[in-house]
């Protein structure tokens, strides 16, 4: 929950066009300002006072515990010019919250943490458990110091300044190692326990079953990354409990899936139970991987529990990112937060130069030119099956006409894919125009390069019976001058001379360019491949020099009636 504090009427204003865009995320405290930010200091993870900075330190010095327990503090200032990140940047979350207010309140972010002031990744930003000499090996970082990175383990981390050797070092680990001097761990979760128990086990006997097998066996707590066991096991309390005090997910399997799952201890009485051979084995080994702890039973007697752990091997990450039409205002804040995270990219040259000042340094750029898509696809996903975080960017939509079509399709379930959706320029030119999709709408890409003239004539011929709103892609170059004015002219056989037609060039750039015609006005040679021609429906309108589709067939009617 984040508080929100203010003083004055236009602190106020503020904090309620926050609480008003953030309902579920905010919670506002009145009454005097010291009471206030002391009560919501003791109960929510985040602040945002509307207050002087000076007064906020004041107020929250004679609370702080330590870096990991205090909240993060975000203060903006009384003309809502900047959303300062004051306490809490990275273990509080302040510095993305400063930007998320900033973007909602048009304010200007004010981040002063050293690793983000030049733009470096934080050790406690990685969405890992870090321990050790965090803030000795982020100085050496900082100061260009050789840092060696010593992974025990595969994980994709965005672009660090690492070498092979160096007088610090980052530890990549789920070994139960202590850190050494000059050296910061970072924990992975790359470890499975599985578990089975009696009904009514305490969750005393879980948490000491599986404490003292990763113990014994020199594994590390903190890269757990979940509790497995069987459905019938779903709801038994020891095992919840446990997964909650671990702080990890339970995610069970049905005891067919368990049963397919090859052992090396299978056991007649699991099998009597809940149908399975193997419920911790099983339940361990679901998603592969190295089998560290063969199944183990709790000290008790009679034993109530037993467990087995796996190390499922690092994967890749696949991020397939849309940029957009082109205007940095519509490319979102989940895709600049991907191109942060990669520490490969791969894309179209023209794309990479869009968005090169937003990667991390050290990001490696894979790049060609136009026409190499499917090689583009083929290279992140081998990149990606190598351990790295990788981005594939695409214009628009990545999954609209772009590259996630053909990634897909290259890779298989061993590595993470992540889709991030983009403005498409169908909605980008739509916007431009007006409302042309507000009823049924269709997008056909007019390129035969990959598929059969006959085939998308056939699907333009389909959507001029259905009467529905077209958007051409790609609708013509130098070498395709003709299916555009065919295409024109099979909708022609169903709609009239004077339905609107939109033609928008170059949507949110700089030499973006629109107009407004019909379909017996337009003249297919002043359109390109940098243009999107939005074709209406019947019931589609030229409204105050704006392109309308309503959303409905009765406001037609009325239309028709006044006409």
């Amino acid at each position: 929950m984040i508080g929100l504090i203010s003083a004055t009427a236009a602190g106020a204003a503020a904090r309620d066009r926050l609480a008003a865009a953030w309902p579920d995320r905010t919670r506002v405290y009145e009454g005097p300002v010291g009471d206030a930010v002391r009560t919501a200091f003791a109960q929510c993870e985040q602040l945002v006072c509307f207050l002087a900075t000076g007064a906020v330190v004041r107020l929250v010095a004679p609370l702080l515990s330590g870096k990991t327990e205090d909240p993060g503090v975000v203060c903006v200032d009384e003309g809502g010019r900047f959303a300062v990140s004051l306490l809490g940047g990275h273990a509080g979350g302040a510095n993305e919250l400063a930007r998320e207010v900033g973007d909602l309140l048009g304010a200007e972010p004010v981040v002063t943490t050293a690793t983000d002031a030049v733009d470096l990744a934080g050790l406690d930003t990685l969405g890992l458990p870090v321990e050790g000499d965090v803030a000795g090996v982020s100085r050496a970082l900082l100061d260009g110091e050789a840092v060696a990175l010593r992974a025990d383990v595969a994980w994709p981390l965005p672009p660090l300044p690492v070498t092979d050797e160096g007088a610090y070092t980052i530890r990549l680990t789920d070994r139960l190692v202590e850190a050494a001097e000059r050296e910061a761990v970072l924990r992975p979760p790359t470890l499975v326990v599985g578990v089975g128990a009696s009904r009514g086990a305490p969750v005393e006997e879980v948490l000491g079953l599986v404490g003292v097998a990763l113990r014994e066996a020199g594994l590390s707590v903190a890269s757990v990354a979940e509790l497995a066991t069987v459905d019938a096991k779903a709801e038994e309390a020891g095992i919840v409990e446990a997964a909650r005090r671990l702080g990890v997910p339970l995610v069970t399997y049905s005891a067919e899936e368990l049963a397919g799952v090859d052992v090396p201890n299978p056991s007649d009485a699991p099998l009597a139970a809940v149908g399975t051979p193997s419920v911790a084995e099983a339940a361990a080994l679901v998603g592969g991987g190295e089998l560290l702890v063969p199944k183990r039973k709790s000290a008790a007697s009679p034993a109530m529990a037993t467990c087995a752990v796996v190390r499922r091997p690092g994967r890749g990450r696949l991020a397939v990112v849309g940029l957009g039409p082109g205007a940095r205002d519509l490319l979102t804040p989940r895709a600049k937060a991907e191109l942060r995270r990669a520490s490969v990219l791969v894309g179209l040259d023209q794309y990479v130069d869009q968005i090169r000042d937003l990667l991390r340094p050290g990001t490696r750029i894979l790049e060609s030119g136009l026409g190499a898509e499917e090689e583009r696809a083929r290279t992140a996903v081998e990149e990606a099956r190598k351990g790295q975080a990788v981005a594939l960017i695409g214009s628009g939509d990545a999954g609209v006409y772009a590259m996630a079509s053909p990634a897909l399709a290259e890779a298989s379930d061993d590595i993470d894919v992540v889709g991030v959706p983009g403005v498409t320029a169908a909605l980008a030119a739509g916007a431009i125009l007006g409302a042309p999709l507000g009823h049924d709408h269709v997008s056909i890409s007019l390129s035969d390069l990959h598929t059969p003239w006959e085939v998308i004539e056939r699907r333009v011929r389909a959507a001029a019976e259905a009467d529905i709103v077209v958007t051409f892609y790609n609708p013509r170059s130098r070498g395709r001058d003709w299916q555009l004015p065919k295409a024109l002219g099979i909708l022609a056989e169903h709609r009239t001379p004077r339905t609107p037609v939109g033609v928008v060039r170059n949507a949110s750039r700089p030499d973006e360019s629109s107009r407004l015609t019909t379909l017996g006005s337009l003249d297919p040679a002043t359109v390109d491949m940098m243009t999107v021609v939005t074709v209406g429906n019947t019931a589609t309108r030229d409204i105050a020099g704006r392109m309308v589709t309503p959303r409905g067939y009765r406001w037609q009617a009325a239309q028709e009636g006044a006409e």
